[in-house]
Formats: structure tokens, sequence, C-alpha cells
């Protein structure tokens, strides 16, 4: 299945994106797919046509849409630290720019354009995202509440931090219900925050799940990466289909 390229506009200019789709039928539940840091690619169409397959129609938009289309982005360097180290300061201005109010302004904007597809059922969409893009759809539902029915991030990274609008003190205005896939090696969520982002769930009567994937490095999803972990990921697979099904029964 190959993604339809499309264009999301959004406050702040036009975000690229991917659009798949069930082959017929419908209409299907939406979900947007947040991206990690390494932008629109091969692996994250294969993503959403998995989900594709499953019913669903999945919007895949370019967060770092102000800097323009989506470049191709060498995955191989997080192998090497130098290539690391000169790659992640190229892309850490891009995820910065991120901040809650762009996250807000901009999730309207996809949340518009997914929910004005023939095929897409009304009613709220969910989120499913992956290293930042998992922060960012906690955001999201945080700031659309009543457009999102839930969200599952999976090697999310920093959640939890000191700022005044870490993501962990916002979680008083979700409704829906959240999922966690935490890796188990991964600096930017450690065992300490992920104890803290749960007492914030707890207090704040979110329905969720958090779980550790043991073994499982921060990124383990992507198979275009040093990180993958097929058995994590397929992990993974079941939690995310478990929770979607259950928000869109039938």
């Amino acid at each position: 299945m190959q993604p339809t390229i499309v264009d999301v506009p959004t406050p702040d200019g036009t975000a690229d994106a991917y659009l798949l789709r069930p082959d017929s039928g419908g209409p299907f539940p939406g979900v947007l797919l947040f991206m990690d840091a390494f932008g629109l690619r091969p692996r994250l169409a294969e993503m959403a046509a998995t989900m594709a397959d499953r019913g669903y129609v999945v919007l895949v938009p370019n967060l770092f849409h102000r800097a323009g289309p989506a470049a191709p982005v060498d995955t191989s360097a997080l192998a090497d630290e130098s290539r690391r180290l000169e790659l992640f300061g190229r892309l850490g201005p891009l995820m910065a720019a991120l901040t809650p109010d762009v996250v807000a302004r901009d999730t309207a904007a996809y949340l518009d354009f997914l929910a004005a597809q023939p095929d897409v059922a009304p009613g709220p969409a969910a989120i499913t995202g992956y290293c930042m893009g998992g922060t960012n759809a906690l955001r999201a539902i945080e700031a659309h509440p009543d457009r999102i029915a839930a969200v599952a991030a999976f090697h999310a990274g920093h959640v939890v931090s000191d700022a005044p609008d870490s993501p962990h003190r916002g979680l008083g205005a979700v409704t829906g219900e959240l999922y966690f896939g935490h890796a188990d090696q991964d600096a930017s969520m450690t065992a300490e925050q992920i104890a803290t982002l749960e007492q914030a769930l707890d207090a704040a009567g979110v329905t969720y799940r958090s779980e550790v994937y043991r073994g499982a490095r921060h990124g383990y999803t992507q198979a275009d990466t040093p990180m993958y972990d097929e058995q994590a990921t397929e992990r993974h697979w079941a939690a995310l289909f478990d929770l979607l099904d259950r928000t869109f029964p039938g």
C-alpha cells in the first residue's frame, strides 16, 4: 500500500503528509500518526499501511513543516557517535520549536483535515506517536480532549521534566484513554520519570496503561534504525490495536 502525499493547511503554512486508507468500504475511524525526529520516510508509511489494513484512515503529518517539506534523514548515522551528534545538532532546534502552543495549533489543523475526508467516520480521532511524536501526542490530547479519544505513546522521551509546561503537568484536561510503551533503556524517560508520570496520571484520574518493554532501547519500533527490536515492536502493535479497537468498536 503506497501513501498518498497530501498538503494540509495549517495556521503557519502547509504541512506535507502521508495519507493511507483501507482499500474500500467505510466510513473508518481517523488516526493521526505523529512521527519521530527522523521525519516522513518509508518506515512510517509502512507502519501507517499496517494500520490502514486494520480499518483506519491514517494521516502522518510532517511535524517539522515550518522548516520546509520533509527531507531524507540518514538514520545509519545513529550507529556512529560523531555523526549522531551532528544529526541531533540539526534536528534539536526543530524539535524545540514544537512548543505546546504550536502543537495545539497544528493538531487542530490535522484533525480538521482528517475529519474532512469522505471515508472518515464522524467523531473523535486517536493518535499514535513515536519518540518525540509520543510526547507531542500527549500535548495534543491535553489541548483537544474533546476531539481525541485515545493516545498511544511509544518510547516517548521527556514526558516528565522540571519545566512548568512539562507534558505530565497538563493531564487534568485529559478525558480519553492513554497508553505508554516505555523503553527499558531510555535516558530520556528514566524509571524515576516513569514513576512520576504514573503518579500524575493517578492523581488526574486518567484511564491509562503504562508498561516498560524490558530490554528495548529508545526507538525500538523503527526498523530503519539500529535501535529496532522486533519483539518489542510486535508487542507495540498488539497494544496499539487493543487500544484502537476498544476505542472504535466495530
